[in-house]
């Protein structure tokens, strides 16, 4: 039941049809695990703590840089030198008091993978490397998890959603990440951040659209972005749309897998 505040603080949801109290309430349900405070991070746990999620996890391993204020829209100049997740946990209360806040200042590695993302309902990926992204759907697939995973470049970003432990309508098992990208590119092709820089805003954008897409999975309104990866090019502001689909050759859920758990991630 939802009280006097809530309805007014989520009247703008509760009048849309597509979501209305039943789909109110079941935000508030609903727990989800953030994996990363930094740029993509931060707008999804905001957007998420406004839409009134009843649970946030936050994982994040870093401390607050002024490098990071540029992007990272959840933390402050007052903030830096204080662990990310302390700092996210902050402002998503004074922006939501009704939303619980679980900060795990850790690395998430395969030895925790498992017993974290179990605890939630859904997983929303913001890593800022590839190592982590592999781990993180892996595990999902392992746990039995929904995942919306996210990636930004200088200037682009992409975004899907994986159900990777669960079959379609035709009876196909879905996609993992890895029929989308069976291999992550050789160490060192793909500049980091802080050499190849970023778009600011763009970590906004995608963020926000990542948080749309949990919204939607807890709601069940529209069409999931299962299957379809969603690319931004910001310098011509164009999207484009990729479909892929479930590879029998995968080594995760294919015909012959040869990954069975998460002991060949470092």
């Amino acid at each position: 039941m939802l009280t006097a505040d809530e309805l007014e603080r989520y009247a703008r949801h509760i009048v849309l049809p597509e979501v209305g109290g039943p789909g109110q309430a079941a935000l508030g349900r609903a727990r989800v695990l953030v994996i990363g405070a930094g740029g993509l991070g931060a707008p999804v746990l905001l957007y998420l703590a406004a839409a009134g999620v009843g649970t946030l996890g936050v994982i994040d391993d870093d401390v607050v840089a002024l490098s990071n204020l540029q992007r990272q829209v959840i933390h402050a100049t007052p903030d830096v030198g204080m662990p990310k997740v302390d700092s996210a946990a902050a402002t998503i209360r004074r922006l939501n008091p009704h939303v619980a806040v679980e900060q795990h200042h850790a690395r998430l590695t395969a030895q925790n993978a498992l017993g974290l993302i179990g605890r939630y309902d859904i997983v929303a990926d913001g890593s800022d490397n590839f190592a982590t992204r592999y781990l993180v759907s892996d595990a999902c697939y392992f746990a039995g998890k929904p995942l919306v995973t996210a990636a930004l470049g200088a200037f682009d970003g992409t975004l899907t959603t994986i159900r990777a432990h669960e079959r379609g309508a035709d009876g196909k098992p879905n996609p993992t990440y890895r029929c989308l990208f069976p291999e992550p590119p050789p160490p060192g092709s793909v500049p980091a951040c802080a050499e190849a820089g970023i778009l600011g805003a763009l970590a906004g954008i995608i963020g926000a659209m990542a948080a749309l897409e949990v919204i939607r999975e807890i709601v069940g309104f529209g069409e999931s972005l299962l299957g379809r990866l969603v690319m931004l090019d910001a310098r011509a502001m164009r999207f484009e749309t990729l479909r892929y689909a479930w590879d029998p050759a995968n080594p995760l859920s294919g015909e012959h897998p040869t990954i069975r758990d998460l002991s060949g991630h470092a």
